[in-house]
C-alpha cells in the first residue's frame, strides 16, 4: 500500500514507522514546509492519504485529495463546522472519505460504553461532567474525542449544549480542558451526586494506539474498496 501522509507531525511519524514495519511504502510526507507537493499526489503514486494536519488546513487538504480520486482518512479535529461542505464535496466527486475524531480501538470501545452509560443515567439524579487532558501542543479545545463523548450525553440528559468550562447549570454539559506536557490523551466522564460518584476513563499511554488504528483503517478501506462517507462504525461494525 502506497501511503501519502498529509500532516507530518508526531502522528504522521508514528504512522510512518508502523506502516514501514508492516511492509507499506510512504509516497509523500507533506507538511507546511512543502504544502505545494499536495498537487503532485495522484492515483498512480498514492493508494491512500492519511491526513493529520491543522484545523485551518484540513478542509483544503481533504477536498484536494478527494478531487484527485484518492481515498482520504482524516483524524484532524477542530474543523467540523465545515462538515456539510466536505460531505457534499465527497458525494459530488464520488469520493471516499473516512473520518474519526480518534482512531484508537480502545477509545471507540469507550465511546460505546459512554453511550450506554448516558442512556442508563438518563433519569437519575446525577450531575455529569467531562474532563480531557492533552499535550500542550494540541491546537483545539475541547478535544474532538471529548466532543464525540458529549453528543450522546447531551441527547440522553436533554441538555442544551456543552461549554468549555466547569458549570453548575444542569442544562449545560461542562467540559474541562487541561493541557500538560507529554500527555497523549486522557478522557474522564464523571456522574456525581450528594450520595456518591461514578466515573470511567480512558488513558492513552502514547500515540501508538492512534497510529495503529489509522493504519488498520487504511488497510480496510483499500481491501474492502469502500466508498462514500465512512466512520469507525463502518470499520468496527457496531
Amino acid at each position: 500500500m502506497k501511503i501519502s501522509l498529509v500532516g507530518y507531525g508526531k502522528m504522521g511519524i508514528a504512522i510512518e514507522n508502523l506502516g514501514l514495519a508492516a511492509g507499506h511504502s510512504i509516497a509523500y510526507k507533506i507538511d507546511k514546509s512543502n504544502q505545494n507537493q499536495l498537487e503532485e499526489l495522484s492515483l498512480e503514486n498514492t493508494d491512500i492519504v492519511i491526513e493529520f494536519s491543522d484545523p485551518k488546513k484540513a478542509v483544503f487538504n481533504i477536498k484536494a485529495c478527494i478531487k484527485k480520486g484518492i481515498p482520504v482518512i482524516s483524524g484532524t479535529t477542530g474543523w467540523l463546522d465545515a462538515w456539510q461542505e466536505v460531505e457534499l464535496y465527497c458525494k459530488k466527486h464520488n469520493g471516499t472519505f473516512f473520518y474519526a475524531s480518534n482512531y484508537s480501538i480502545g477509545v471507540n470501545l469507550f465511546f460505546k460504553i459512554n453511550q450506554f452509560a448516558a442512556k442508563l443515567m438518563a433519569h437519575q439524579n446525577y450531575q455529569v461532567e467531562l474532563e480531557e487532558i492533552h499535550h500542550t501542543e494540541k491546537k483545539d479545545s475541547p478535544s474532538g474525542t471529548a466532543i464525540t463523548l458529549a453528543e450522546p450525553i447531551l441527547n440522553e440528559q436533554n441538555m442544551d449544549h456543552w461549554v468549555n468550562n466547569k458549570t453548575d447549570d444542569k442544562s449545560k454539559l461542562g467540559i474541562l480542558s487541561k493541557r500538560e506536557p507529554n500527555v497523549a490523551g486522557t478522557h474522564v466522564v464523571t456522574y456525581s451526586s450528594e450520595i456518591d460518584e461514578i466515573s470511567f476513563s480512558h488513558i492513552a499511554h502514547g500515540r501508538k494506539g492512534f497510529a495503529k488504528g489509522a493504519l488498520s483503517v487504511a488497510e480496510w478501506v483499500i481491501k474492502s474498496k469502500s466508498t462514500g462517507m465512512l466512520s469507525m462504525k463502518d470499520f468496527l461494525r457496531f
